[in-house]
C-alpha cells in the first residue's frame, strides 16, 4: 500500500491510499481525483492519463516506455517529468509519492 498525493493544476491536494496492482490512474478514478480522463480505460492508447510525477520520485517511478514515450511526445505541455498514469504500478515504494495533474488533458 502506498499514500499517492495528487496536486490539481490549481493546487487542490488529493491524499488517497493506494492498494498494490492497481495504476495511479486507477486509484485517480477510483478515488474521484479530478483532471485524469482515461479515455482508453487504462489500455496506453490515448494519453488522457497524463501526469507530471515530482523530480524527487521520477526514479521510483520508473522510465516510460517505448509506446509511452511515443504518446508523450504528442501532449500538450509535456515536460521530462511527464507520465501516463496507466502505466505506473502502484508498490509500497511509491508511498509518499506526488503526482501532479496538468491543466488539460489530451493532444
Amino acid at each position: 500500500m502506498a499514500r499517492i498525493t495528487f496536486v490539481e493544476f490549481d493546487g487542490t491536494e488529493h491524499p488517497v491510499e493506494a492498494d498494490d496492482g492497481y495504476t495511479v490512474m486507477e486509484v485517480a478514478l477510483d478515488n474521484d481525483v479530478p483532471g485524469i480522463e482515461a479515455e482508453c480505460g487504462g489500455a496506453g492508447a490515448c494519453a488522457t492519463c497524463h501526469i507530471y510525477i515530482d523530480r524527487d520520485w521520477t526514479a521510483v517511478a520508473g522510465e516510460a516506455g517505448p509506446t509511452e514515450r511515443e504518446l508523450l511526445e504528442m501532449v500538450e505541455d509535456r515536460r521530462a517529468e511527464s507520465r501516463l498514469s496507466c502505466q505506473i504500478n502502484i508498490r509500497a515504494e511509491l508511498d509518499g509519492m506526488v503526482v501532479r495533474l496538468p491543466e488539460v488533458q489530451g493532444f
